[in-house]
């Protein structure tokens, strides 16, 4: 029997999760892999769509699915120096009363955003809307939105069509807090049981160790899933968000996710965490 995965098709999701995916990892549950963006796994998981056992999400959309999903220590997108990007067509545009697109209402990048805005856009900006991320620089250099909000590869990206970086929300969420950015997190369905959740855990811990142990064995596998992205750029991709906090959050780690959790909450963004949200059996 296989269990049902949804990650995205982007580097470091592909990198982290070649060696499972493909059989290589000793003793590790055999999975079915379906690929999506970060907005439609994020309503999966809320909704309990698809009866999908593992799943990559935003940290921002824990908190309403916590009751049926519990998070994994290991292989999600923790670190510093890689928040996402606000970008525009002009440099320093004052963003108050402007059509800002984002790539999820429930990802950390809008939480990010969120606490970013009530800081520095004391006017509030305009309107919202949601696109799949890889729209979104098109459509602020079309005209089509007056700023947006970029993740991934976009930070290695964005010159090339012509945009300008208005703010680093992981810069600002660092410089507040002196902690790492909390970006995607790994949940399995906590009705598996604590045995398969920690075999979960060892399975995604193993896998990105063997993807560090030999980068050569997982190019095929990123390169065809990188919708047409530059080697190089998935090479940086990966660089950046996988990490030591992907092999285990540590200390560190889970601090910064409920420190971002539990300001979202006092901010009233999202319901507050229980005391053992968090806890891993």
């Amino acid at each position: 029997m296989k269990l049902k995965i949804a990650y995205s098709p982007c580097p470091n999701d592909t990198f982290v999760f070649d060696a499972w995916a493909h059989g290589r990892v000793p003793g590790a549950p055999r999975l079915d892999v379906t690929f999506a963006d970060i907005d439609l796994t994020n309503g999966w998981a809320e909704r309990g769509e698809g009866a999908y056992d593992v799943l990559k999400v935003s940290y921002a959309v824990l908190p309403w699915i916590l009751d049926d999903y519990a998070l994994l220590p290991c292989g999600g997108a923790l670190g510093r120096g890689c928040g996402p990007l606000v970008l525009s067509r002009e440099p320093g545009l004052d963003l108050t009363g402007k059509t800002v697109a984002v790539p999820s209402e429930r990802s950390t990048a809008y939480l990010l955003f969120r606490l970013w805005a009530a800081d520095t856009v004391p006017g509030g900006v305009g309107e919202v809307v949601v696109l799949p991320f890889h729209e979104i620089m098109p459509a602020v250099r079309d005209g089509k939105v007056d700023a947006g909000l970029v993740i991934h590869e976009a930070r290695f990206t964005y010159q090339a069509y012509g945009l300008h970086a208005l703010a680093d929300m992981g810069e600002h969420w660092e410089h507040t807090t002196g902690l790492p950015i909390p970006l995607g997190a790994i949940v399995a369905r906590r009705s598996l049981g604590e045995d398969t959740l920690r075999l979960l855990a060892e399975s995604a811990r193993t896998s990105v160790r063997m993807a560090w142990d030999d980068p050569t064995a997982s190019r095929p596998y990123v390169l065809e899933h990188a919708q047409e992205m530059d080697p190089k750029v998935a090479d940086q991709h990966i660089g950046l968000y996988v990490n030591e906090f992907t092999a285990g959050l540590g200390e560190t780690g889970y601090a910064a996710v409920r420190g971002l959790l539990t300001r979202a909450a006092a901010e009233g963004l999202v319901p507050p965490l229980g005391p053992d949200a968090l806890k891993f059996p």
